[in-house]
């Protein structure tokens, strides 16, 4: 008895989500069509993957965010006056 094509389809995408791959769909123009493949198989062959992988991350990785923290660690502190004036505030009458 054949399986239903749904069957057929979830056991595919069964069977490489469990060799680690997952299924992407872009839409490009036609001119690029040929390169995102070239790209996608420069990916997927062992041979070239991580100099294309160490390629793709130089160009198109966004720099990693820093915290609040991390940015007023950075900071030159030494030419800051944290000394504040006494002020005991104005006289009033009551």
């Amino acid at each position: 008895m054949p399986k239903s094509p749904r069957a057929s389809v979830a056991n595919h995408r069964r069977r490489i989500k469990h060799r680690g791959l997952v299924r992407v769909e872009v839409t490009v123009s036609k001119q690029d069509a040929m390169l995102v493949r070239r790209v996608a198989r420069a990916l997927g062959d062992p041979r070239s993957a991580a100099e294309a992988r160490a390629i793709l991350r130089q160009r198109f990785a966004r720099p990693p965010s820093r915290d609040l923290k991390a940015v007023l660690a950075a900071m030159p502190a030494a030419d800051i006056d944290l000394e504040r004036p006494c002020d005991t505030g104005r006289m009033i009458d009551l």
